[in-house]
């Protein structure tokens, strides 16, 4: 069994569970260490001293260089870095693309408003209750935050610097993780132009991730109505996606089923 925090173990595991191009006979499965010390151009006696524990941090080039080699997959390359202590390497650009689980997730969700947005903060999609509910289906939030109209929702001072303040880290982190991601610099640099509070905020250096809060929506069909709203992340991807929900048996969840009748109501018409 592999030691999760062991980088020999690991190495060593990842190195046999490679098929050589000529298997012929061998007497250990997967590659020598010769090749795959060939394959990231380094010395067999650094790779052999690597594997058996008597060195323990190569540098984040050799990193590279071994995850290459190894064919390692994301999480693992994430894994390797870490176990050489290291930051994992950060993405030039993320992928906003919807993958088939979340649009299953949309498609399911029909009595719950579920919308998904990227690390920019654009919206990506919108299930027809979120619409109905946000009376949105595109467009950047963190804009529309800052600069524009908030659809329906009725904030406190403090749910509104809350929120301000949940924007900003996020959109710092993302810059992080992504520094090299054009989109993220445009709506970053839009904002510190725009947004004095947004300017404010981001001079603070913030990092932290949003997560969840209680969002209070005044509707012109439904009414006013606190929900929960949860923001899930999707693995494997750096979509996020913000759930609306009541408990069941509160006038919030009737008022929420309300909105839902009158807008199947109004689609069928």
């Amino acid at each position: 069994m592999i030691r999760v925090n062991d980088l020999a173990a690991n190495l060593r595991a990842w190195r046999d569970r490679l098929t050589p191009a000529e298997p012929g006979r061998r007497r250990a499965p997967g590659l020598r260490r010769d090749e795959i010390a060939a394959r990231a151009d380094v010395s067999v006696g650094y790779l052999t001293r690597l594997e058996q524990g008597h060195a323990t941090h190569p540098s984040p080039l050799v990193c590279a260089a071994l995850a290459r080699a190894l064919e390692l997959s994301a999480e693992e390359t994430d894994t390797l870095y870490l176990l050489a202590g290291h930051a994992p390497p950060c993405g030039k650009r993320f992928s906003n693309e919807i993958t088939p689980p979340v649009r299953r997730l949309l498609d399911r969700f029909a009595d719950l408003p579920v919308l998904v947005y990227d690390l920019a903060w654009e919206l990506v999609a919108v299930n027809e209750l979120g619409a109905a509910l946000t009376g949105r289906r595109s467009g950047n939030i963190a804009r529309s935050h800052f600069l524009g109209a908030h659809h329906h929702l009725v904030r406190t001072r403090e749910q509104q610097d809350a929120m301000s303040a949940a924007i900003v880290a996020d959109l710092h982190a993302a810059v992080i993780r992504h520094p090299g991601d054009e989109r993220l610099h445009a709506i970053v640099d839009e904002l510190r132009a725009a947004s004095p509070r947004f300017e404010a905020l981001w001079r603070q250096s913030p990092v932290a991730v949003h997560t969840s809060a209680a969002k209070t929506f005044d509707h012109p069909v439904a009414g006013r109505m606190s929900l929960d709203c949860d923001v899930l992340q999707v693995h494997g991807s750096e979509l996020r996606v913000v759930v609306y929900s009541a408990a069941p048996g509160t006038p919030d969840a009737e008022r929420l089923a309300l909105l839902a009748d009158a807008h199947h109501d109004y689609v069928a018409t």
